[in-house]
């Protein structure tokens, strides 16, 4: 089934964090008291390679290991120059005393002041802060690029870079982030997250004789789809009355005034969230309907119409009542019965 109408393309927002630790860690000396490290002044390691492992996983479905090392090849070839200083990595998909471990959790609880973050690394900038293992906490459920992107931002973090640092492609302190490919809505039998949607009825623009017909209508079409509108969507879609017109799934209202380029009639605007990027609507969140200067009596067929809509129907596939070669007189009349 084709989309239609107009879609918000919706990701997820998220903050990529770092934060910072404070002095401690092993002291880096022979036991005189002299340094030994003979390296980059920069370098808060004191090694010129990190064994990196990465040490479980919240999907085991996926293997991370490549995402991973793709990010690492991007600080060998970038970290002297941001950094200040080049490092090496030597990754180990298990290793029981590495340098740095990176572990993909279902959610990052809290990291520093953020929460709610896409992944948590601590910002090194002095020898003494570094005791190994640092810790790269990166969430799953992204998609392969997006999860090299957060993970580019957390090794960043640990090598001394904050928000705001260059290269900001990598460092900003927030990101549109993506999933991997999911079913389009229009290709789902429930394009909705929920079998019961909130309905949102607001007909105050009618003269007060024709309200209760209005509702009347808009309670059969309503009724009609939650019967399963002739087998058309599934048999569990229920509705609930909200008079939070902002919180509801679907708003129905009668205006004074069309919001679409027609004076009089029916129009709606379908919103869905994208969260895997690709530019097609996964999920439907916010269907609106508006009617204007319409007889009563045919409120209930144009509502069944943009309800179709809401449901992923089309042409053909809407039940005969309710398509367009629907006469005047049919769409006038109790057709939900």
């Amino acid at each position: 089934m084709r989309q239609r109408a107009v879609s918000l393309l919706v990701a997820a927002l998220l903050v990529l964090s770092g934060c910072t630790l404070g002095p401690g860690g092993p002291s880096l000396d022979d036991g005189g008291g002299d340094p030994v490290w003979t390296g980059d002044e920069d370098n808060p390691f004191r090694q010129e390679t990190l064994t990196v492992a990465v040490v479980g996983s919240a999907n085991e479905s996926r293997d991370f290991t490549p995402l991973v090392r793709q990010a690492l090849d991007y600080w060998e070839a970038n970290s002297e120059q941001y950094a200040g200083y080049p490092i090496e990595y030597r990754l180990v998909a298990n290793d029981s005393d590495p340098d740095v471990r990176v572990t993909f959790v279902e959610s990052v609880a809290a990291c520093g002041t953020e929460e709610h973050a896409a992944g948590c690394a601590p910002v090194i900038t002095k020898p003494g802060q570094f005791d190994p293992p640092v810790s790269v906490e990166v969430r799953t459920g992204f998609s392969d690029e997006s999860t090299v992107q957060v993970l580019k931002h957390e090794f960043g973090h640990s090598l001394g870079l904050n928000h705001g640092d260059a290269p900001q492609a990598v460092m900003q302190a927030s990101s549109t982030l993506t999933t991997p490919p999911q079913t389009d809505a229009s290709e789902r039998a429930l394009p909705w997250r929920s079998e019961t949607l909130s309905v949102y009825v607001d007909v105050s623009a009618l003269p007060a004789s024709e309200r209760d017909e209005a509702r009347r209508q808009v309670r059969g079409a309503l009724g009609y789809f939650a019967d399963g509108a002739e087998g058309t969507v599934p048999e569990n879609v229920s509705f609930v009355r909200t008079d939070n017109r902002t919180a509801a799934d679907i708003t129905i209202r009668a205006t004074d005034e069309s919001p679409c380029s027609t004076s009089s009639g029916s129009c709606g605007y379908l919103l869905g969230s994208d969260p895997d990027g690709d530019g097609a609507r996964e999920w439907y969140t916010r269907l609106e309907i508006t009617v204007t200067d319409l007889d009563t009596e045919a409120v209930g067929w144009h509502v069944g119409r943009w309800l179709g809509v809401g449901f992923g129907l089309e042409g053909e596939e809407y039940p005969e009542p309710l398509r367009e070669g629907a006469s005047y007189s049919e769409r006038r009349s109790d057709w939900w019965e």
